[in-house]
């Protein structure tokens, strides 16, 4: 495929770091478009701040980039503005779960017809290398330069809970099923999330010690797991590891026709 065909050319050259993983993502998100045959004027990307967040700039879309943390509440005014739209939000680890924490289980809580990609790179990459709810236990960053001290978030399970009706959790090597589970959120629904664990080599990778980009895709492929292959092993046995997979898949009422319904109600009432 052609992918200069969704790109603003004259955006370019990004400002991704070397070794990044988000320039993966960017791509899978395009070829999923592609498969599905999208119009481009039909589609409306949305982010909030951060490295992930500089995505809608580079696409040909209809795009949003708004204010810290509320990418959601911007594209749950859109999408019940414009229910025709494919809207779609990208985020990061920092900007979804901290800032954007209350908006992110509310959206997922309501079920509206939203696709959520999270880039997780387990650290705020862009504005200095300070831990985030997703930074692993004991790892540096700008802000925990002993080791963070923190549980950190499992943001597929947060969404799981907080009642999204698609979750799925791939990383950046894993293209292949990266591409399977965006496409299943895209065509989904509902409220529907895409986890991708990407690294970052510049801001975490290099504090940690975990080598180049490279070396981190490597560390992805070598340390996944299934989510099937994931049950019944001890948290010991599974610790350092990636656990991948769509953790639900389910059919319920989005919100928008939950809110047809009250108009409706509203609407005999005051005849």
């Amino acid at each position: 495929m052609d992918y200069l065909q969704y790109l603003r050319k004259d955006k370019m050259p990004h400002i991704w770091c070397d070794g990044c993983g988000h320039g993966i993502v960017l791509k899978s998100i395009l070829r999923v478009i592609d498969k599905l045959g999208w119009d481009k004027n039909n589609i409306a990307m949305i982010s909030g701040i951060g490295c992930s967040s500089r995505t809608p700039g580079y696409v040909d879309f209809n795009t949003l980039h708004t204010t810290h943390g509320r990418g959601l509440t911007f594209a749950t005014g859109l999408k019940i503005a414009r229910p025709d739209l494919h809207v779609i939000v990208v985020s990061g680890d920092g900007d979804a779960t901290a800032i954007g924490g209350n908006h992110f289980i509310h959206a997922a809580r309501r079920n509206i017809d939203i696709s959520v990609i999270i880039y997780n790179n387990y650290i705020y990459g862009m504005t200095g290398g300070q831990v985030s709810p997703t930074t692993p236990g004991g790892k540096k960053a700008s802000t925990t330069p002993y080791g963070n001290p923190d549980t950190p978030f499992d943001i597929s399970r947060l969404a799981q809970a907080a009642g999204a009706a698609y979750v799925a959790r791939s990383t950046a090597f894993h293209v292949g099923k990266m591409d399977r589970y965006i496409e299943q959120a895209f065509t989904k629904t509902g409220f529907s999330v895409v986890e991708v664990l990407t690294p970052c080599p510049t801001s975490y990778g290099r504090r940690n010690k975990e080598g180049r980009g490279v070396d981190m895709l490597m560390y992805q492929k070598q340390n996944s797991i299934g989510i099937e292959q994931a049950k019944g092993k001890t948290a010991e046995e599974l610790k350092g590891k990636y656990i991948t997979g769509v953790f639900v898949d389910k059919e319920q009422a989005d919100y928008r026709q939950r809110y047809d319904e009250v108009i409706k109600k509203a609407s005999k009432l005051n005849k």
